[in-house]
């Protein structure tokens, strides 16, 4: 049984697989996979929630026993989002590995409000129906970014 036509079909990638993944797909969009990167999007991988920049440079900043700069984290995450390996929830200003880097889509997010679990969402039609919108109007959509806020099933 195939994929619902709204869907594309794309592999799911976690734990070293992962990071694998994210290291082949930003060096094939021309970028450097260093140490750095690395150490970022390992913590953030490790993360099934949300996580903040702040939050990953304390985790690493203990880790290393070393200072690290959310400032830097920031630089890196954006790196990231512009080469779809990490997707950014905007309203909570948190960030999410990409399960599947290299395959793009737009960000469609189920944000629970009690627990702050937010839900990645790919469906064609929604995205294809966002990016008319904007065609309409003239309007060129670089990155659209839906959040639906509400409460998920566990804290309903």
């Amino acid at each position: 049984m195939g994929q619902p036509e709204h869907q594309h079909s794309h592999h799911e990638h976690s734990g070293p697989g992962l990071i694998a993944e994210a290291a082949r797909a930003l060096v094939a969009a021309g970028e450097q996979w260093t140490t750095m990167r690395e150490g970022v999007f390992s913590e953030l991988a490790r993360h099934e929630r949300p996580v903040s920049a702040y939050d990953i440079a304390d985790n690493l900043s203990a880790a290393r026993g070393k200072r690290v700069a959310p400032n830097s984290v920031y630089r890196i995450l954006d790196v990231f989002v512009a080469n779809n390996l990490a997707l950014r929830v905007e309203s909570a200003n948190a960030f999410l590995a990409n399960s599947h880097p290299g395959c793009a889509h737009d960000c469609i997010f189920l944000v629970c409000d009690e627990c702050g679990e937010a839900a990645h969402v790919d469906d064609e039609d929604i995205s294809r129906a966002v990016r008319a919108i904007a065609a309409a109007r003239d309007f060129k959509a670089e990155r659209p970014v839906l959040e639906i806020r509400g409460r998920c099933k566990a804290c309903a």
